[in-house]
């Protein structure tokens, strides 16, 4: 018997971020493993016209809870939604609920955050620092609460090379931060934006550092552990390899990718891809629950989930296997041919960027007025382009994440426990992975049916066929221009065509067989 599924049961839990690519999973494995749990308490906005139950019905109906209806049949009844803005005060709770939180949650687990790099300083304070210290605020108020488990990310610190399990202080205290964002206007926060942030590449990264600082300051007698996921991915295991529901990480660039948009960007290819399974941090957070819950540490304990320092996989690499991957499972409508040059080239410039990218984005929306129809790719490659120069400080880039606590945590666990829950990746096949992720991102994310593949691989030859036709095209055009104009260059064809049509030795013509 597994002693972290057990020690669910009863259990009353609060998920933050529940409705969010992590929070799902973990509600997953939690219903499946400890299906006795007493309930599951989810913070959630309404969105897109749809209320907080119907936003639960969408999610429990999605194939990721297929197995928890085998094992839970009431998992409905276990669910309890409440209705909750993490940009207002006291997250806008109301009083009843607020009141059956504060006095039944024996665990929180706060998944919540904006993950956007681009996100400007105000709106992404309020979400993971702000809304952080009102989350710790409620918890100090509840007398059943075990644990309070932060999920912050490996890169909150991503401003140093080598990254202890330790909390590194920011030069402005996060109390101060909070409170000038009540008072500053957007114009001025956005211009000392950079001073504010320094060595760190984004808005995001930033304020996940203040948000541990925050943790620490504010935890009072709680018992608090906070864990760093790096890079996190589709499935590895549970509840089947390859599911994903959003476009962050490589996701995005998957899609990009397959679908012909995305020809090449700058990486070095012996940079590690630190990646994470999501699976992955779901166990390790369930285990960090249970282990800092039952053990109760003296201090806040922080948990490295990386893949780096045990299996090590490079963008190089990753990117072979992807593009390999499309090869035997193309994805449908493919706008351009996938490239080889999507992860292999160490620098692009920025010339190459717009020829490669944007060029053909120009052409095809010429073609789209031509036909009467709204241009569109232009604006879509902008987009996608943005995407990828704020991916770029982190595949250009490798860490070194200590992994003391949770290689400590692993020893602690029972044969069992490791594995129902198991989090040790040095079990991780790096190009099985890849290969179901591609796939997943086929079936999950753009909803295409496998039964499409030999359509897809037709379409993918009539594009192979097209970018061959069209390179060499605009090779003899280029070469005609240069012999017109260059005598260097016809002082070479002409070189050329004499050893052609000529034996050598001989400046006689070679004999016609």
């Amino acid at each position: 018997m597994s002693m972290i599924a057990a020690f669910y049961g009863g259990k009353s839990i609060l998920i933050t971020g529940a409705t969010g690519f992590m929070g799902k999973v973990l509600m997953e494995k939690l219903f499946r493993t400890s299906p006795d749990l007493k309930v599951i308490y989810i913070l959630v906005r309404t969105k897109a016209g749809q209320t907080t139950q119907q936003r639960v019905f969408q999610i429990l109906n999605s194939k990721l809870f297929e197995k928890v209806k085998e094992v839970c049949p009431n998992v409905h009844e276990k669910i309890r939604a409440i209705y909750a803005d993490l940009n207002q005060n006291d997250f806008a709770i109301s009083k009843e609920d607020m009141q059956e939180l504060l006095s039944c949650t024996n665990i929180i687990f706060h998944c919540a955050a904006t993950v956007r790099f681009d996100d400007p300083l105000r709106h992404a304070v309020q979400l993971n620092v702000t809304a952080t210290q009102q989350l710790l605020l409620m918890a100090s108020q509840m007398p059943k609460l075990e644990a309070f488990i932060h999920i912050s990310t490996a890169f909150s610190n991503c401003n140093l090379k080598h990254i202890d399990e330790v909390i590194y202080p920011c030069p402005v205290e996060p109390k101060k931060i909070i409170d000038s964002m009540e008072w500053l206007d957007d114009a001025i926060i956005d211009e000392i934006t950079p001073k504010l942030i320094g060595d760190r590449p984004n808005t995001y990264t930033y304020t996940k550092a203040l948000g541990e600082m925050v943790v620490q300051q504010e935890s009072g007698n709680l018992n608090i552990a906070i864990i760093r996921p790096s890079i996190v991915g589709a499935t590895w295991q549970e509840p089947f390899p390859g599911w994903v529901d959003n476009l962050n990480g490589p996701s995005g660039l998957i899609i990009a990718a397959g679908k012909g948009f995305l020809r090449s960007i700058r990486a070095t290819p012996m940079a590690v891809a630190d990646l994470i399974p999501v699976d992955t941090v779901v166990n390790l957070t369930l285990a960090v629950g249970w282990y800092t819950a039952v053990h109760r540490p003296k201090s806040t304990l922080i948990y490295h989930c990386t893949s780096g320092n045990f299996n090590p996989c490079n963008w190089g690499k990753m990117g072979f296997q992807v593009l390999a991957t499309f090869e035997k499972v193309p994805f449908e409508r493919a706008f351009r041919r996938p490239n080889a040059d999507f992860t292999t080239n160490t620098i692009t410039s920025q010339y190459w960027n717009a020829v490669s990218h944007r060029a053909p984005a120009i052409i095809y929306d010429f073609y789209l007025r031509l036909t009467g129809r709204k241009p569109r790719m232009t604006k879509l490659m902008n987009r996608l382009l943005r995407t990828v120069s704020m991916l770029e400080y982190f595949v250009n880039r490798s860490w070194e994440w200590s992994t003391y606590n949770t290689e400590m945590l692993m020893s602690e666990l029972s044969p069992e426990d490791q594995r129902v829950f198991n989090f040790d990746v040095r079990q991780l096949n790096w190009l099985e992975y890849i290969e179901n992720y591609v796939l997943g991102v086929k079936k999950y994310l753009l909803k295409e049916d496998m039964a499409g593949i030999p359509e897809a691989k037709q379409h993918l030859r009539r594009l192979r066929n097209i970018h061959y036709l069209f390179n060499t095209a605009l090779f003899l055009i280029a070469w005609r221009l240069l012999i017109a104009r260059s005598q260097m260059a016809r002082n070479v064809w002409f070189f050329i065509m004499r050893f052609d049509f000529f034996p050598s030795g001989s400046l006689q013509p070679r004999s016609k067989v």
